[in-house]
């Protein structure tokens, strides 16, 4: 008879933590949490980013580290979960190193400054464009904070996170243009 109660009490306290871990903001914290723990999903998609970045391939893995560092210093707030039937939205603030704004700078410097970025014989005018701009976002210690809207549907009595827009993937890397 107490096998069969502290079996039952199991199964409940189971079944109770996995209803508590399948929340919208749950599911949110987890999604961001893949970043900040930098998953091996999270480090594929990045591959992809860089690969497929403007950078010169000198710069590429110096354009990654950046955004490693990105999500490892990544933090976040909720600030509110509205659900709506099978529908739910999670407000979040997050905090990022502002690298749109070093890029910026970086871009007008560059434009004021032409004749330091004309190419010579060891190194193109590309490539000494992409080492300033690396340069500037290896500098940068302001943050931003941006305010992200994540829409969830349920499904088969599970959270799920739908398809974060480009925006808000921008937002994540703190290269978000307001």
């Amino acid at each position: 008879m107490k096998k069969k109660i502290i079996l039952l009490g199991m199964l409940l306290l189971i079944t109770g933590c996995n209803d508590m871990m399948n929340t919208p903001t749950k599911r949110v914290e987890e999604y961001l949490g893949k970043y900040q723990i930098l998953d091996s999903t999270v480090l594929t998609e990045l591959d992809s980013v860089v690969d497929n970045s403007t950078y010169s391939e000198a710069y590429r893995e110096e354009y990654k580290e950046l955004m490693i560092k990105q999500y490892q210093n990544l933090s976040y707030k909720i600030k509110n979960e509205d659900v709506n039937g099978d529908r739910a939205h999670v407000i979040v603030e997050i905090e990022v190193f502002d690298y749109n704004n070093s890029l910026n700078e970086a871009e007008d410097y560059i434009d004021d400054h032409e004749n330091e970025f004309a190419s010579d014989e060891e190194e193109s005018s590309n490539e000494k464009i992409d080492h300033y701009k690396i340069n500037a976002m290896k500098s940068t210690t302001d943050k931003a904070n941006y305010t992200i809207t994540f829409s969830l549907v349920k499904d088969n009595k599970k959270w799920v996170l739908e398809k974060i827009s480009d925006d808000d993937l921008l937002k994540i890397h703190g290269l978000y243009e307001d």
